[in-house]
């Protein structure tokens, strides 16, 4: 296992030790309010000091972007982005599907990958060049040509609901082409499901760097394609993303593509 990541899952480790715990009792959880239906967790940000902790005592002149502590202002090629618990809601319900998601970019590519599910000790990891792995055996994405016949993970817009409507018509659409759409509620989570093959695509609107970073190197390196609504390869930070094999990828853009924010904001944003 190359080195950075070694250390990426060591973090992953410590910090899923801490959501654990907390799990077995959601009642003492003091949970606050950052904008309507989003939440954060006295765990989000115990989780995410424990993973600061781990890389930066490691590799100290790193760089961070981290859900909760935002972006460190150290200048350094490498940059660590960090989801300390991804499904936030789920958890403080007891719903078990959550994750931790840590991913190293190096000069603007994530060249490094780890999403750890705690309630089924799920380990994946990715390193770029190098495969996709699920607690030391090789992912690949599902064979699935058709979309017809795919199981594809979605979430919808859960803080801005005014694009409720046009995320409906896009639902409604992506429905009735696809076999079954899930949305789950963690989309580091969702993405890694796809490198394994147990969903055949995903996409989502208004998403962050943290929640895709790492599930895209290991859909990549499984043999799937990410990219935003239009099929390009810039999605880190667009806000939109789709995934899949690449049969599936290129029938999910047909449809996407024209629900595609990209042509509508400049791709800094």
């Amino acid at each position: 296992m190359h080195p950075m990541l070694n250390i990426a899952v060591k973090a992953a480790r410590r910090a899923a030790q801490i959501i654990n715990r907390a799990s077995l009792d959601l009642d003492l959880i003091q949970v606050s309010k950052k904008q309507h239906n989003d939440f954060v967790t006295e765990v989000d940000k115990a989780s995410e000091a424990a993973i600061i902790d781990t890389l930066k005592t490691a590799y100290p002149d790193h760089a961070i972007l981290a859900e909760e502590s935002g972006q460190s202002d150290n200048e350094s090629e490498y940059q660590w982005i960090i989801d300390p618990l991804d499904g936030t809601t789920n958890f403080i319900h007891g719903f078990p599907y959550y994750c931790v998601s840590i991913a190293l970019a190096h000069k603007g590519i994530v060249t490094q990958a780890v999403v750890y599910d705690p309630t089924r000790n799920d380990l994946f990891t990715a390193s770029r060049g190098r495969g996709a792995y699920l607690n030391d055996r090789r992912i690949r994405v599902a064979k699935r040509d058709r979309f017809a016949d795919g199981l594809i993970g979605t979430g919808f817009p859960f803080r801005e609901t005014d694009g409720l409507e046009a995320y409906g018509r896009q639902f409604a659409e992506m429905t009735e082409a696809c076999a079954g759409l899930r949305r789950p509620g963690a989309a580091a989570l969702d993405l890694a499901n796809v490198a394994a093959g147990r969903l055949d695509g995903f996409f989502e609107q208004g998403l962050n760097p943290w929640d895709v970073a790492a599930g895209s190197l290991l859909i990549t390196e499984a043999g799937g394609l990410v990219g935003n609504y239009t099929g390009d390869s810039d999605f880190l930070h667009v806000g939109e993303i789709v995934s899949g094999n690449p049969k599936v990828y290129a029938q999910m853009v047909a449809i996407l593509s024209r629900y595609s924010r990209t042509h509508q904001q400049p791709a800094s944003a």
